[in-house]
Formats: structure tokens, sequence, C-alpha cells
């Protein structure tokens, strides 16, 4: 009974955060970041001011929280990799995955929600200024990763950068190819195969690199 009980408070808390999320990336795609006001989005989602720093430490918290983890998935798929896989090989194979999923982190989701959140961070410069920094604290977590594996700071921060921009270039042809008119559909049939071109142009220069002894 106890166990049923956490759970239902724990869905109640993700269904709370769930609601002031989503409210809160409407109003700023409407009326702008700057324009809204933390009560404002309170009083849109029915619950206390309090309750949504509860939830989201900072204004910026509430565009970014939900998906900042996902600025560190090329470490992610690095650490996580199986005997005999190159670095470049597992960031390629979770991307791959992202593609198949369609997942929206990538830029791959019919929903327009997902869209709204990019309309948002593209139009506010402390977004985009935080975008960027948390893309660059996921290119150092996997060059730290790299350099503990490696010994080589120097070749892990080249590969770092070169694994993370690519993998950013194709993210950014997505977003770009379904703002142009394509639909999500359309973009997802080649994506798989313009990735692995993609890697396979990164893997001509890392091939082997931090290769898992077996």
């Amino acid at each position: 009974m106890a166990a049923e009980a956490m759970g239902l408070r724990e869905r109640k808390k993700l269904q709370t955060a769930m609601r002031i999320y989503r409210t809160a990336v409407a109003l700023f795609d409407e009326k702008g970041f700057d324009a809204v006001s933390v009560q404002e989005i309170a009083d849109a989602s029915e619950v206390s001011k309090m309750t949504v720093f509860n939830y989201f430490g900072t204004k910026e918290d509430l565009v970014f929280k939900p998906m900042e983890e996902h600025f560190c998935d090329p470490a992610r798929a690095v650490r996580e990799r199986g005997p005999g896989e190159s670095a470049v090989e597992a960031v390629r194979r979770q991307f791959l995955e992202m593609v198949e999923n369609r997942d929206p982190s990538i830029g791959l989701h019919a929903e327009p929600f997902a869209r709204r959140i990019r309309s948002v961070v593209l139009a506010t410069p402390v977004l985009r200024d935080r975008a960027y920094l948390s893309a660059e604290k996921g290119a150092r977590e996997l060059a730290d990763l790299l350099t503990e594996e490696t010994g080589d700071s120097t070749l892990a921060l080249i590969a770092a950068a070169t694994l993370t921009a690519a993998r950013q270039a194709l993210v950014e042809e997505h977003h770009l190819r379904i703002d142009a008119g394509e639909s999500v559909d359309a973009v997802a049939a080649d994506a798989a195969e313009r990735a692995e071109r993609a890697f396979a142009l990164v893997e001509e220069g890392l091939a082997g690199y931090a290769r898992r002894p077996l």
C-alpha cells in the first residue's frame, strides 16, 4: 500500500511539473521570455509561485531543466559503450537509436510543442547563451572522460569537439529542414543514412581512437 501511495504521489508530482513546463513554454512563445513573470506562470498553472520554484530552480530552468541532460548524451554513450567499441562507434550507435525512436532531443518529433521550445530559445539571448554553455559543458564532460581513459588531454579535446560538432550539425539540419516546411517523416526517412555518412567522415580521422579493450 505504501509503495502504491508513493507511486501515486510521484505521478502527481510529475504531472504538476509537466503542466508548469508546458504552460511556461506556451507563455514564453506567445509573449516572449522576458515579458512573462514566474507569478504569471504560476497563476496560469494553478499553483503557487513557490511551487514553481520547488520544481524549477530558476526562470531559465522552466525551459532547460527537462532537456539539459541531453547535452551530455555523447559522454553517456561513450561511458556506457561495450568492449571493443570505439568512441565514434558509441556516439553513432546512440544517435541512430534516437533517430529510430524519433527522439525530440535531436529534432525529430512531430509534436508542435518541441518546436516551440526551440523558437523560445532562438528568440531569447540569455537562453541561447545557456544552450551554448550547456553544449560546451557536455563536450567538456566527454573530453574529461576520454582524457581519463587515454591519458592524452589534447587528443581528447579534439575528439570530443569533433564528435559533438558532427552530432550537433545533424541535429541542426533536422531543425532547419522542418522549419523550411519538410515533414518530420521526410526528414526522418534519410536521417539515419546522413548520420552514417557524417560519422563515417569523423571516423576517417578518429578510426580506432579510444577503442575499449576486449
